[in-house]
């Protein structure tokens, strides 16, 4: 599912709603989350998982082209992890 769809969706079950109205909310909810986690928080959806950041390290890497060693710096990468009521749908529980 698009974002679009993921809008569209959520106009179609909430028809009191104008779609600008659904398209400011979930731009709003992915902007908060992405902010939370820029900071370094946790941002946790009950049922759903929980979204976090982690670091990794600097390392020596390797160009897959020319099979020179170049240096790859520390960074910090997004990690989500499913809650147990999405993980129990996603098994047929």
């Amino acid at each position: 599912m698009i974002r679009s769809e993921l809008v569209q969706k959520i106009a179609e079950e909430n028809p009191h709603l104008y779609q600008r109205d659904v398209e400011r909310i979930v731009s709003t909810i992915f902007d908060e989350i992405i902010d939370a986690m820029a900071r370094g928080d946790r941002v946790e959806l009950r049922g759903f998982g929980a979204f976090s950041v982690k670091q990794r390290d600097a390392r020596v890497g390797r160009n897959p082209r020319t099979g020179e060693s170049v240096q790859v710096d520390e960074k910090h990468v997004p990690f989500f992890k499913t809650g147990k009521l999405l993980r129990d749908r996603l098994n047929g529980k």
